[in-house]
């Protein structure tokens, strides 16, 4: 938050400063990392953010490592992902004491492994393919959300 003084004005205006969102895609499948990217492209226009930051990690054991690490707003999970999947890296990030406070999405291959998602603490999960929009904008919802509750 910067404080500045609107020209002509005795009253100091307060204006909260965009900054980026960062966002680890973990996925094994390249193919799918890429397209993670390309709908979290979507949140610096939906969020109003300066820039997204992506980092990506190919499995779920990187992955929950990259996440303890680099402490990102966003963690993005393929169901499929090896040596962990997204339900143990949810589960691990949900479940520590305390707990990680950025969110977690899953993706999930089938509709029917959502309660397995619900489980884990993920903080939301789409089935593929997953709409892009809806995607963008469920982490834009997060952002605007995390904004309020700074404030």
């Amino acid at each position: 938050m910067r404080a500045a003084r609107p020209p002509g004005s005795g009253r100091l205006a307060y204006r909260l400063e965009s900054v980026a969102v960062n966002v680890l895609v973990i996925s094994a499948d390249p193919a799918v990392r890429e397209t993670m990217a390309l709908c979290v492209g979507g949140v610096r226009r939906l969020a109003g953010e300066d820039e997204v930051i992506l980092f990506e990690a190919a499995d779920g054991v990187e992955g929950m490592s990259r996440a303890w690490q680099e402490r990102p707003d966003v963690v993005g999970a393929d169901e499929i992902t090896s040596r962990a999947g997204a339900f143990a890296v949810a589960r691990d990030l949900k479940g520590s004491l305390p707990p990680f406070e950025g969110r977690v999405v899953i993706l999930l291959d089938r509709a029917q492994d959502a309660w397995l998602a619900r489980w884990s603490g993920a903080d939301a999960w789409f089935t593929k393919p997953v709409n892009p929009f809806e995607l963008a904008e469920t982490i834009a919802g997060f952002r605007s959300q995390a904004r309020k509750e700074a404030v």
